[in-house]
């Protein structure tokens, strides 16, 4: 598995998102392993403050694109340790 493909190439990852996780410097899948989903999701949120981002579609969104599952196959638990980590 190639882990420098575009950011528009991973899984749950439209054009709206991917054009989010640009303006916070993540181009590329590598980007955002270096990243994480959660420091991605807390940039785009700093970045956009007036907005509401929902949770499922950005920072679950992330992590199924990391594991390669659709955001809703991840686990309860796993979206629970996600949220909790938001600073």
């Amino acid at each position: 598995m190639s882990r420098n493909r575009k950011i528009t190439d991973l899984r749950n990852i439209g054009k709206k998102i991917a054009g989010r996780l640009n303006e916070v410097g993540i181009f590329s899948e590598s980007d955002l392993r270096r990243v994480g989903a959660v420091n991605a999701y807390s940039r785009i949120k700093e970045k956009h403050p007036n907005k509401t981002l929902p949770v499922c579609y950005y920072l679950h969104s992330f992590e199924g694109a990391l594991t390669e599952k659709h955001w809703n196959e991840i686990s309860e638990q796993r979206k629970q340790q996600l949220k909790a980590q938001i600073g």
